[in-house]
């Protein structure tokens, strides 16, 4: 897999109403959330974005070559931030994150990215799945599924759970330690102790 070929898009657009404030900013072991998905992304063979309505708010603690993609519909959840990355990116695959993701690990990563090359042309995305569900803010989605997102927004749909079955997906199996490295943080209570 070539820089070409793989984007790897943050989300920092979402309410953290159960955060109490916002979610990005909020530190663990001294660093904010988003600043540590963003460094791990950087260690993958990729072009990283960060996308949010409010790109002035994280600007210091993200470095200033930091690419940008400006969430035209605020609220408007992550799959319309899917699509509109869609329309503006180039490259064969998305790796979506959310920046809630404290333990994440470029080194799970990049064994899961070295599986994209062996996935047939039908594969629309690759997600890991666990017994709750699947886990979209940290998959992988193949530009060619850009029309099937878009009749599913078309439609109101707004939901992963809903969409990925929809489409053939390549199911991550998931061990223990990637289930932690899945862990995402909505409240407080959520952050690793």
């Amino acid at each position: 897999m070539n820089q070409q070929s793989l984007n790897v898009l943050i989300l920092a657009g979402g309410k953290s109403s159960r955060m109490g404030q916002d979610k990005a900013l909020v530190p663990w072991d001294g660093v904010p959330l988003l600043q540590r998905v963003y460094r791990t992304a950087t260690e993958l063979n990729a072009r990283v974005w960060v996308m949010t309505p409010w790109p002035d708010r994280y600007g210091e603690i993200l470095p200033p070559n930091c690419q940008w993609l400006t969430e035209s519909q605020p609220g408007g959840g992550p799959l319309v931030a899917l699509s509109v990355a869609f329309s503006q990116l180039s490259g064969e695959w998305i790796l979506l994150l959310g920046c809630d993701l404290p333990l994440l690990r470029a080194d799970i990563l990049r064994g899961w990215i070295d599986r994209l090359d062996t996935l047939p042309a039908s594969v629309r995305a690759m997600v890991p799945q666990q017994d709750e569900g699947w886990e979209p803010l940290c998959g992988f989605y193949r530009k060619d599924v850009q029309p099937e997102l878009e009749q599913f927004l078309a439609t109101g749909g707004r939901s992963f759970q809903n969409w990925l079955p929809q489409i053939s997906v390549h199911p991550l199996s998931v061990s223990d330690a990637e289930a932690k490295m899945l862990r995402n943080c909505n409240a407080p209570e959520d952050l690793p102790g």
